[in-house]
């Protein structure tokens, strides 16, 4: 059996590992984003802004009570099969992780009535016709009407 050199082996062992990192893909890193839960903003009064965001899966959204009284909490019906629904405390930052495909409705508990919704699209939109049949307040309705709106506008 041949000996090595010592020059031989330190590059072997170089060339060793470094092949690993060479060969393997590097992982696409998850994006997260941020949403503001504020009193007032550009569409008025109880907003989540922006309040139409489109997302990848594995990718995150940190919802911020940038004023107060506000949670941010999916909609009953209104998030694919599969995903798991999600509920923040009054005053709290949360942070989801989405990772199933379609849309997912979001309200803010105690100002829902008052039509501070807002939409999280994650790829592609694969149950929007369930989202757009889920009933709620008048006012939250009108808003996820123009939401459903602007997404579909964008498709």
């Amino acid at each position: 059996m041949p000996t090595l050199s010592r020059r031989q082996f330190v590059v072997g062992t170089i060339a060793v590992l470094a092949a690993p990192s060479v060969m393997t893909p590097i992982a696409a890193s998850a994006a997260e984003f941020e949403v503001q839960m504020l009193n007032k903003g550009e569409a008025g009064a109880m907003v989540f802004e922006p309040a139409l965001i489109r997302v990848a899966a594995g990718d995150s959204i940190k919802f911020v009570p940038t004023d107060k009284s506000h949670n941010a909490e999916s909609v009953r019906g209104m998030i694919p099969e599969g995903a798991e629904p999600f509920k923040g405390a009054i005053n709290k930052e949360v942070v989801v992780t989405f990772t199933e495909p379609g849309v997912y409705g979001v309200k803010c508990l105690p100002h829902f009535a008052m039509g501070m919704v807002a939409l999280v699209v994650v790829d592609d939109p694969v149950n929007l016709e369930e989202a757009k049949a889920v009933s709620g307040p008048p006012k939250a309705k009108e808003r996820f009407a123009a939401l459903f709106a602007e997404l579909e506008a964008s498709l």
